[in-house]
């Protein structure tokens, strides 16, 4: 696959999860990748390390470079672009998927919580795309994806595992749906200048590892709120491959409405469409 060669991408958030496969894929195509998370090394209690996504990257024939940033704090993050540049060269997509989620409900949702969500989940995603963009423009060409979520959407009451489920997404929701708003803004105004800014959100559950630790239950009650990892990453690299813009969508009504299929992480044969299921066999209840 070769739909991103000579390219340069950069993906936050990519030691695990959506990011990680996202970078993969990228990679896959061609695209030299600058992965970024807040350490190099795994956390205690959670999988996944930029140097893991690096290796794997490499085995599969590909480029990346890992870049260990702390998007919490502005200072951190102000050289970020620059400093991936000079690894790989002239940025040409920017992913924002990176996000701190503190469940609390809205009633008691602290200000010292609500403004370390707003930082990872808003300011840093425009930090990263202001910087981004004096270059974009003076090649008159780019792409920006910013990572959604269904939580920016209030779900049907009664909602479908518990109340305080529904409860506690909604501070993070809204540091989302101001994320997406802006996506919009930027991406109407950045038209002439031939960059393309869209924002994609999973159905519902990604079933990512880190994911069926704490919402597989819900997924295997409701298998229709869970989609596989595959579909999630096949939207995000249309978007950040076309002429697609100012999108706010889901990755599963996406697919359908452009009618592509889906591809694994690696760029192989296709394995399904917009509506494959999701693997819900190694999720306990």
């Amino acid at each position: 696959m070769s739909e991103l060669r000579d390219r340069v991408a950069l993906v936050t958030g990519a030691s695990r999860g959506i990011g990680k496969a996202i970078a993969r894929r990228l990679a896959a195509e061609g695209a030299a990748v600058a992965v970024v998370a807040s350490r190099l090394g795994e956390r205690e209690g959670l999988e996944g390390s930029l140097e893991q996504t690096v290796a794997e990257i490499a085995l599969a024939g590909g480029r990346a470079e890992a870049l260990a940033v702390d998007l919490r704090f502005e200072e951190a993050r102000e050289n970020l672009i620059s400093r991936a540049e000079a690894a790989l060269g002239p940025l040409d997509i920017l992913v924002n998927n990176a996000a701190m989620g503190i469940w609390a409900p809205a009633s008691a949702c602290s200000l010292k919580d609500r403004r370390a969500m707003l930082e990872v989940n808003f300011n840093a995603p425009v930090d990263l795309m202001q910087q981004a963009l004096p270059g974009m423009r003076e090649r008159g060409c780019g792409w920006i994806l910013n990572i959604g979520s269904s939580a920016a959407r209030q779900p049907a009451v009664p909602y479908r595992d518990t109340p305080e489920a529904a409860h506690v997404i909604a501070p993070y929701g809204a540091t989302k749906l101001i994320l997406e708003r802006y996506s919009e803004g930027l991406a109407h105004e950045l038209w002439d200048d031939g960059i393309r800014v869209n924002s994609l959100a999973p159905v519902s559950i990604v079933l990512t590892q880190e994911a069926s630790r704490f919402v597989g239950h819900i997924a295997k009650q409701n298998p229709d709120m869970a989609e596989p990892i595959e579909v999630m990453v096949e939207a995000a690299l249309a978007l950040v491959t076309g002429s697609h813009t100012a999108q706010v969508v889901d990755s599963r009504s996406f697919l359908h409405a452009i009618g592509r299929s889906v591809r694994p992480l690696d760029g192989g044969p296709v394995i399904g469409d917009a509506f494959m299921p999701a693997d819900l066999g190694a999720v306990v209840a």
